[in-house]
Order: structure tokens, then sequence, then C-alpha cells
């Protein structure tokens, strides 16, 4: 019996086999390949790319003080691919420019320029709302699809202001690069993370757009999430609750007590304790405290000291939220 299902599934499986070979054999083998397809004149899509890029290269060559060759090693310059764009795809027609300095007034600019500062051939870059049309022709999905109107895109800055695509590793794509590219607009950011608290960003362990998206977010100050308290959640999860004791400005929103990007006071406080507190635990301290049947003021000598040192950790210490199963009237209910 177990001979029969063995020889069963073979024959099955051999069936199959044989369809797929079959359906290979009348397959056209340029669909396989979009790098092989032939055009009229009989040239791949790999070789009308080389010698569409050739008009260009020809001038722009290793010997530029930038590196434009290097971005045959990156997936903008993969000419095997043919949705590959080439140089004149993104740096437009630019016939004027290839047809030299016929006025003597030196050579006229290519169509589009990228970048956020003068080449140098002293060109100065295009609008960057036109850069940045083209790079969204093709990256326009995913991370990037709430682009127009955020803060970047109406402060006028351009993919090629934070992007390097002529290079075989764009620094701000590499976790460890990635902030020195975010620094050279927020530079007070880059004093924060010096400080003595900070989140592990210059040890390269974190980086900016773990917490943000540069592209565009429905959040405040383009967070990754929707509000401060879910980014922070990501990795905090211990704080999210629920919690049977919930302490209000913690739900509302951490950065009511804590500075993200770095504080000389630990942990990433804005104002050392007892002074954070009483930003809103202005008062006098509750008399119905749980230190004696008196309150206070029967307190043992040692715990009177603690309360009037101010030391508002020393008792409560779960400032995110507790479970501890406290009266309305301040006992507890194992006392």
């Amino acid at each position: 019996m177990k001979n029969k299902i063995w020889w069963r599934i073979a024959m099955f499986c051999g069936g199959m086999l044989a369809l797929g070979l079959a359906s290979v054999s009348h397959a056209d083998p340029t669909a396989r390949r979009p790098d092989s397809m032939k055009t009229e004149a009989g040239q791949s899509a790999t070789e009308q790319r080389k010698q569409k890029d050739a008009v260009c290269t020809k001038c722009h060559d290793e010997s530029e003080t930038r590196p434009i060759l290097a971005i045959y090693q990156t997936k903008h310059g993969a000419i095997g691919d043919a949705r590959t764009p080439g140089c004149r795809d993104c740096h437009g027609a630019s016939e004027k420019h290839l047809g030299g300095n016929l006025e003597g007034t030196g050579r006229p600019r290519p169509d589009r320029i990228f970048g956020s500062k003068s080449t140098t051939a002293g060109y100065e870059p295009s609008d960057p709302q036109e850069q940045s049309e083209i790079c969204l022709s093709c990256h326009k999905s995913g991370l990037r699809m709430r682009w127009s109107g955020s803060q970047h895109q109406t402060n006028d800055v351009a993919c090629a202001s934070c992007h390097t695509v002529h290079t075989q590793k764009d620094p701000v794509m590499a976790k460890i690069k990635q902030p020195a590219v975010c620094f050279t607009c927020h530079q007070e950011k880059r004093a924060e993370i010096k400080k003595i608290s900070t989140h592990p960003i210059d040890a390269g362990k974190l980086t900016c757009s773990e917490c943000h998206n540069p592209h565009g977010s429905t959040g405040p100050k383009l967070l990754a999430r929707n509000t401060v308290n879910e980014t922070c959640f990501e990795c905090h999860a211990e704080k999210r609750g629920p919690f049977l004791w919930e302490h209000q400005p913690v739900n509302e929103d951490c950065t009511n007590c804590h500075t993200p990007h770095g504080s000389n006071i630990t942990p990433l406080l804005k104002s050392r304790p007892p002074f954070l507190c009483q930003e809103c635990h202005d008062g006098p301290h509750d008399s119905k405290t749980p230190y004696g049947p008196g309150g206070l003021a029967s307190a043992t000598a040692n715990t009177a000291n603690r309360v009037a040192g101010r030391g508002c950790l020393n008792c409560h210490a779960q400032v995110h939220g507790s479970n501890s199963p406290v009266l309305p009237d301040g006992r507890r209910l194992w006392q």
C-alpha cells in the first residue's frame, strides 16, 4: 500500500516537472532577461544605456573632484536593469550644455543640477522643488508618500541636500554617518547628544531616522509615529502601561519631563527633582500620607527627613505609573 502511494507521488511530481520544462522551452528567453532585449537596431538595453551615458562620461570621468563615476557602483548605475535611469533622465537632455562654449561665455549649465550648493563649475543648483520632482518620479511610495507638505519640503530642502547619489555608499543611509548629515542643519542637536545623559546616537547604536521620518509624517516634528509617546514606546514598552495608578503627564507627552536628544540630568530629564516635580505639584505635601496615624507630623524622624528634604523619588519611585494598591485617602491596603 505504501509503495503505491509513493509511486503516485513520484508520478505527480514528474508530471509537474515535465510541464514546467515544456513551458520554459516554449517561453521567449528575452522575457526573462530585460537586459538582453533587442531593439530595432539590434542593440540591447545595456548597450543603449552605455551609449547614452558616454555622451556625459567622456568629460565627466575619473578626473572629476566629485566621485561622478561611482554611481555605477550603486543601484542608480545598474546598467543591466532596464528600469535604471541614465544621466540625462535625471539631469535633462541638456542640449546647450552638450553643445559646448559656442558664445565664448562659458559652457551653458545642464538643464537640472542637484544639490544645495554651487558646483565646482560654478553652476547654481536648480529649484529644490524641481529637483525633488525628478527623484519622486521613481521614489514616491513607502516612507516618501508624505513628502508633499512636509516641513522639509516647505522649507526648500531638496533630496540632494541630504542624499549623495554619485557615491558607492550614501552617508545618510549609514547608521553611524547619518546624524552628521542631519546636524549640518540641526546643529543644536549635535551639542545635545554630547551631554551626560543621551540616547546612544553618538555611539552609533541609534540614528535619527529611527525616531523621525525626514520625508514627512502625520505626527509632530516629523516623528516616525503619530505621537511622541507612540514613538518612545517603540523602545520603552515597559512605560506604556496600562497601570492602575497612572501619572497624567506621562500619558500626555513624554517630553513633559524628558528631553530626548540629551541632558545633563539623568535620565534625560529637563530639570532635577524635586524641582521638576514641583512644576506641577507646587502645593504643601498631602497631610494624609501613610507615615503614621497623624500623617507627616507623627512620622518617624528618618521618614520626616526624607520628605522634608523633598526627595520625591525616595517614595514615588514608579513615576511612570504604578499598580501599588492605595486607597483614596492615601493609606495602603497592606498597612
